[in-house]
């Protein structure tokens, strides 16, 4: 018998995911399986015929999203009639959660017989977390990236979630040096990579004040090779920060010189986010920043509910590398940190300890994360149709 899944992924990572996902599914179902959904580029190669292109929802910025608005809720309205006119056997909705949590609810609300997996969880446990409760009303499962969620669900009340996964863990043999590479590391001047993000709002909040950490730091008579990799559509946009910078960095461009960076380096100035897990992941110590717009940082302020917003803190259990975030995210605070992990300090030493511990910490066993998260795809399925 033929079966009828719908995704929904609208992030490249999510795309990503989702490709893996289908990849799996198919495995073990065969012929048997028709996809039906949204997603970018990967899963189009899985066979997928998305319903629109997911460059649609590339908006930047509340002022644009505020503009944007009607064309936003003109998608979720589409989508979510989509699912319902298809009645597949299962909806997977990946990440993204202002856009697929929307067409859930309105999914459930007209079919509350199509089962309902969140493949990538909210972050209820950092902020809103009263969204936990709430989603058992539209979701049947959450799979987990992170591997304190389920905890946090059990604890918030919220569906049954379980940790399938970090995708970079299937990564380790690119983010880990060979022989030559780890005496590189070791050598000096040291490699320091600096790591503004990948969005344009990123970039322009970050670029300025990691220019003149990184000159302090020169001028302070440490020594370094400066690294920022960044990514092919950013490209223009670094290389025009850069060019007043007292220190000049050497720009590599795209996923694989990015990883080969990671491999040779001493130390990092990273903004916040997936980027830490990677670099802890990699053995790389790090300072963190970030900064965002100043409404924004309001909000922020009075919903985040965590003593740290660095995934690799969060997943190591402890405060391990220095946040400086906002106000604190000043020239003078990041060079003086990074004086410290470029140095053999007891800062250095405490990171490289707790990293040493996230093979385990983050262990799944044999089973890589897409097939764990088919398992469970499938498995609600079954139930769904057995109800």
């Amino acid at each position: 018998m033929e079966r009828r899944i719908f995704l929904i992924a609208t992030e490249e990572s999510g795309d990503r995911l989702g490709a893996n996902l289908m990849k799996v599914l198919r495995q073990r179902l065969g012929d048997a399986v028709q996809f039906e959904g949204v997603g970018g580029r990967a899963m189009a190669r899985e066979g997928l015929d998305t319903l629109f292109p997911i460059e649609e929802l590339s908006i930047i910025g509340l002022a644009a999203v505020v503009k944007e608005l009607p064309k936003i809720l003109g998608l979720i309205k589409e989508t979510a009639i989509a699912v319902t006119e298809a009645a597949p056997d299962v909806l997977v909705i990946i990440d993204s959660p202002d856009f697929t949590h929307r067409v859930a609810k309105r999914v459930r609300a007209k079919n509350p017989s199509i089962p309902i997996v969140n493949y990538v969880s909210p972050s209820v446990w950092a902020w809103r977390p009263g969204r936990a409760r709430a989603m058992l009303k539209y979701v049947d499962h959450v799979l987990a990236l992170l591997p304190f969620e389920p905890e946090a669900y059990r604890r918030l009340h919220g569906p049954p979630c379980t940790y399938v996964g970090h995708p970079l863990t299937e990564q380790l043999a690119s983010l880990r040096p060979n022989a030559d590479e780890a005496r590189r590391r070791a050598e000096s001047p040291p490699v320091l990579l600096v790591l503004p993000g990948s969005r344009r709002s990123e970039i322009r909040h970050h670029m300025a004040v990691f220019g003149q950490a990184v000159a302090r730091l020169q001028e302070q008579g440490v020594a370094f090779e400066l690294m920022l990799p960044t990514m092919p559509h950013l490209q223009e946009t670094v290389v025009d920060a850069v060019k007043s910078w007292p220190v000049q960095p050497q720009v590599v461009i795209g996923e694989q010189d990015k990883r080969a960076a990671f491999r040779i380096a001493h130390a990092a100035l990273a903004k916040s986010g997936t980027v830490t897990l990677e670099l802890a992941l990699a053995g790389v110590p790090m300072v963190t920043a970030y900064r965002v717009g100043a409404m924004e940082a309001f909000i922020l302020r009075r919903a985040i509910r965590v003593s740290s917003v660095i995934l690799a803190n969060l997943a190591i259990g402890k405060d391990v590398i220095p946040e400086f975030l906002q106000e604190n995210c000043t020239p003078e605070k990041l060079s003086q940190a990074l004086a410290e992990v470029l140095s053999d300090s007891a800062m250095r030493r405490q990171q490289l300890e707790a990293f040493a511990t996230l093979d385990t910490i983050m262990s799944t066993g044999n089973q890589p994360p897409s097939v764990r998260a088919a398992d469970i795809v499938l498995a609600t399925m079954h139930k769904a149709r057995r109800g």
